[in-house]
C-alpha cells in the first residue's frame, strides 16, 4: 500500500450538488433535498504518483448519498481523463480510490458501492472565476468561484481528516 508521501497534487477544484444553497453538508447538516448528489472535479495543474507526472489531467467523481453525508452509505463512480497513458491512469485511480492515503482515503470510507471506473472525455476549462466541467454524454456543470476571506481565490490545503 502506498502513502500519501507518495504523491502531491496542486491544481482546481471545484464540487457542485443539489442543494438549494450552499452545501450544508459543509457543516455536517442533512442536505436540503434530503438526499445528495453531488459532482466533484479536479484539475491537475501540476502533481505526481511516485515518478508518474500527472500534470493537466482532470479527474471527476459522481456521488449519491442518501441522506447526511457524514453517515456514509455512498453511491459513487470515478471518471479519469482518458487522454491518461495506463500508468497515469494507474495513478490516478490509486489516488482517488483512496488507496494512496490521505484525505481521499477518508472520503472513500464513506462510499459503500461503487458504480463504476471509466476513462471519459473531460472537458475543464476555467474562465477566470467560472469553472466548468463537460463529461459528454455523462454530465455537466459549472460554477461561480467565491472569494477567500483575504480575497482571491478560496484554497483547500491540507483538509482535515473528520471522519
Amino acid at each position: 500500500m502506498s502513502t500519501q508521501a507518495d504523491w502531491r497534487l496542486e491544481g482546481r477544484y471545484f464540487e457542485t450538488c443539489n442543494c438549494e444553497t450552499a452545501c450544508p453538508c459543509i457543516w455536517l447538516a442533512d442536505p436540503s433535498e434530503g438526499q445528495c448528489k453531488l459532482l466533484v472535479a479536479w484539475h491537475i495543474e501540476t502533481g505526481h504518483y511516485q515518478t508518474v507526472g500527472l500534470d493537466n489531467l482532470n479527474v471527476a467523481l459522481a456521488c449519491f448519498a442518501p441522506g447526511n453525508m457524514i453517515k456514509g452509505g455512498w453511491q459513487a463512480a470515478l471518471y479519469l481523463d482518458q487522454r491518461a497513458s495506463p500508468a497515469q491512469t494507474q495513478a490516478l485511480q490509486t489516488i482517488f480510490s483512496g488507496q494512496a492515503g490521505g484525505h481521499l482515503a477518508m472520503l472513500m470510507q464513506l462510499v459503500e458501492g461503487v458504480w463504476g471506473i471509466r476513462q471519459v472525455e473531460i472537458d475543464y476549462h476555467d474562465d477566470d472565476r467560472t469553472p466548468r466541467l463537460r463529461i459528454p454524454g455523462i454530465a455537466e456543470a459549472a460554477i461561480e468561484s467565491i472569494q477567500g476571506i483575504a480575497g482571491g481565490d478560496s484554497r483547500i490545503e491540507n483538509p482535515p481528516l473528520c471522519v
